[in-house]
């Protein structure tokens, strides 16, 4: 059977603050600029999963995109829609928020459950001009 990409689009609203805490203020908000705001500031961020797998001759799919929406809002959009990346997000606990990081944090969470297929791409988008890829290990 012919191996094909397929794409499911998701959305969540979230706030962080890109901080090291092992610089000074001056260090951080040079490095970082209205990132490192105290008070926090937030994105309406665009994920794009995709996973690649053989077509099923029984559905004609590589894998159900509503099964992998209901995947992804289970183990990521419900743990991080309306939240702080800082401080409300477990799976960011001592990680600076980034983007990369937050793709990297996300990408682990989904990738173990998409059997048969696989967890191939993985595109954050933080604001329309910004977004970070990550295609695994």
């Amino acid at each position: 059977m012919p191996t094909v990409t397929v794409t499911r689009r998701l959305t969540f609203n979230a706030a962080h603050r890109v901080h090291n805490p092992s610089l000074s203020e001056a260090e951080n908000q040079a490095l970082f600029g209205k990132c490192n705001n105290p008070n926090w500031h937030g994105h309406n961020y665009v994920l794009e999963v995709s996973v690649k797998g053989e077509i099923s001759e029984r559905t004609g799919y590589v894998m159900d995109l509503g099964a992998l929406k209901r995947l992804v809002e289970t183990e990521v959009i419900q743990e991080v829609d309306h939240r702080n990346m800082n401080v409300e997000v477990a799976f960011m606990k001592g990680v600076i928020p980034t983007t990369e990081n937050i793709i990297v944090g996300i990408w682990k969470r989904i990738a173990p459950h998409v059997a048969p297929a696989r967890l191939v791409r993985l595109r954050l988008w933080e604001t329309e001009n910004n977004f970070a890829e990550y295609e695994g290990e």
